[in-house]
This record gives C-alpha cells, sequence and structure tokens, in this order.
C-alpha cells in the first residue's frame, strides 16, 4: 500500500460511524475508484490523515458522518490546501445531514456523485478558528450529544442533540448571551441581541427551518442564524413540537442573516456542537470563508434554494 502522502485520492474511512456495517461496502467501492484507503482508530486521525495527504493528494474523501467530514475538511484546512484539494462525502453516519443536503443519498451514490456529479466551490464557516460546513449549535451539552440515539439522528437531523439536551438537563439553564451580527451586503445592517437563550442555532449549509434537513444559500457568504429565546421553554414538550416552534413565525424565535457574528456569555462558558464536534468557550466568533470548499454534489442540490429571493430570515414578528 503506497502512503497517504503519495496518494493522488485518499479516503478516510471511520469504520465506527453510524451502525458500523459499511466498512466492507466503503473499502470494496474505494479500491474500485482507485483510493488509498485510512481508518481512524483514535480522535484525531481523520484530521492528521487529511493535513498530511493534502499537499499532494487531489481528491480526499470523508467515510462516515457530519463529524468525519468536519474532521477532514479541518485537516485539508490546516495544510492550506483547500484551494487545491477536493474534498468528497461519503455518507456512512447516522443522520449524514449534510450529505443529503449536497443531494448524496447513500455510500454507493457518493461514490457516483465524486466521479460523475457537478464540482460546486462552496462556503465554510469558522468559530475559534475552527471549520464547520453544515451548522453550529449552541446551548448542546456534552452529555447530551454523546447520548442522542441513532435513531433520533436520523429522525430529526441536527435538531436531535437539541431534542436530546432539553431531555437531559431535566431543567434547562437559560444562557444569558449577546449576539452581534455584521452588516451583510444585501442592506443587513449590523444588529445585536442580548437576554436569555435556550440554543443558538448558525446554519452555513443547514437551514432551520422545522424540517429534517433543509438546505440553506451555501455560496452566499452568509449564515443563517437562529436563536430560540428562553420564553419558548414551555412550547418544547417533544421532538414535533421543536421542530414546529423553530419552523414558525414566533415572537421568541430571533432570525439573522450575517457574513459573521460574536456570541459573548454574560456567565459561565457555553458548548457549541460544530457538525458534531463540541467546543466549549465564553466568546464564539464566527465567520464565513466564501465558495471556499470544492466539493462534488449530487442532482439534489441546489447553488440557489431561494430562486434568486433572498430567504425570509426577517418576519412581523422577529425582531
Amino acid at each position: 500500500m503506497a502512503s497517504a502522502e503519495s496518494s493522488d485520492r485518499l479516503l478516510v474511512l471511520n469504520p465506527v460511524s453510524g451502525s458500523g456495517d459499511h466498512v466492507d461496502t466503503v473499502v470494496e467501492l474505494a479500491a474500485e475508484h482507485d483510493f488509498e484507503i485510512r481508518r481512524t482508530e483514535e480522535a484525531g486521525d481523520a484530521t492528521r490523515f487529511a493535513r498530511e495527504a493534502a499537499p499532494d493528494a487531489d481528491l480526499v474523501a470523508a467515510a462516515g458522518g457530519d463529524g468525519t467530514l468536519n474532521a477532514v475538511v479541518n485537516g485539508v484546512d490546516a495544510a492550506d490546501e483547500l484551494e487545491t484539494t477536493t474534498v468528497a462525502v461519503v455518507p456512512a453516519g447516522t443522520g449524514n445531514n449534510f450529505a443529503t443536503n449536497i443531494g448524496i443519498r447513500g455510500i454507493e451514490h457518493g461514490f457516483t456523485v465524486i466521479e460523475e456529479g457537478q464540482r460546486r466551490a462552496i462556503d465554510i464557516a469558522t468559530a475559534n478558528g475552527r471549520a464547520f460546513v453544515n451548522s453550529c449549535v449552541g446551548g448542546i451539552t456534552a452529555e447530551a450529544s454523546g447520548e442522542t440515539s441513532a435513531e433520533s439522528k436520523a429522525e430529526l437531523g441536527v435538531l436531535a442533540y437539541v431534542k436530546n439536551t432539553l431531555e437531559t438537563v431535566g431543567e434547562f439553564d437559560s444562557l444569558p448571551l449577546r449576539v452581534e451580527t455584521a452588516p451583510g451586503p444585501d442592506g443587513e445592517t449590523a444588529r445585536a441581541w442580548e437576554g436569555e437563550a435556550l440554543f443558538v442555532l448558525i446554519g452555513n449549509c443547514r437551514r432551520f427551518t422545522g424540517a429534517r434537513t433543509a438546505q440553506a444559500h451555501v455560496e452566499d457568504g452568509l449564515l443563517e442564524v437562529t436563536i430560540v429565546e428562553d420564553a419558548a421553554a414551555t412550547n418544547l414538550v417533544g421532538g414535533a413540537a421543536l421542530e414546529g416552534l423553530i419552523g414558525q413565525d414566533s415572537t421568541h424565535i430571533v432570525r439573522r442573516r450575517t457574513p459573521s457574528l460574536a456570541i459573548e456569555s454574560r456567565e459561565d462558558s457555553v458548548e457549541y456542537s460544530l457538525d458534531g464536534e463540541m467546543l466549549e468557550t465564553e466568546t464564539l466568533h464566527l465567520e464565513t470563508d466564501a465558495e471556499t470548499l470544492t466539493i462534488p454534489v449530487g442532482e439534489g442540490y441546489q447553488p440557489d434554494p431561494d430562486d434568486g429571493d433572498l430567504w425570509p430570515l426577517e418576519g412581523p414578528t422577529n425582531r
């Protein structure tokens, strides 16, 4: 087996993602498509493999869930090779939320898209210097993230972590936050929100509409921010209510669109989930890097899901 550094194509395989029954299929298909395979064994492997391979590889694929893809993107970014290395997705996790958003329906389809799919330059986002591609959710606890069931993730996607946090911690302590957004290119003004929040949901490719999967515009250089205020807690009694609340126009839901923002906790540090990977901090700085990540997409991907019109983040009851 050639070294990863000399391979034009590397596939980073997480053998324990999802149900764990994908390994043989991925290995067989990867061999057919001339991939070097590196299997992760411990935390940090996926990022390291991608970082080592990126200077020489034309393509690095992530076979796993959103967390595996996140690690691979961070590895290619750490090697400063995002401009020269394509990153591909072979969905082998539980929810595979990002893969669904870019039109990839399964493992075999992932390899088909690598060979035949259109390559798009999409935005990535960073949170305190760490890249994420799908979403950043503030208020998720590490305990709840680790205990979220496969069934719940398959049903609710990213929102499963939110639901499990509410169920795990029982009486949830709200987050005293200040959220300040930057001016946007389409007339959005810099705005600040301060108060008690249950969650802060920041979407790059993921749009928080209440649907399990909803693709945001991921080539516009903007993040979509949803703040669920503490007053909404009485409505959150289950997954369906959670999705309904976030999807509707509510006096307790604040929405913004912005190229960058800062979130500051006025008390303790807050746990954030970046594509499922945890980060704990008192202050979070987020920004987009427009059209930076080259990625093969399936037919279901929409370069402009809003058909030229801005998705109406600012409803009549939003502030």
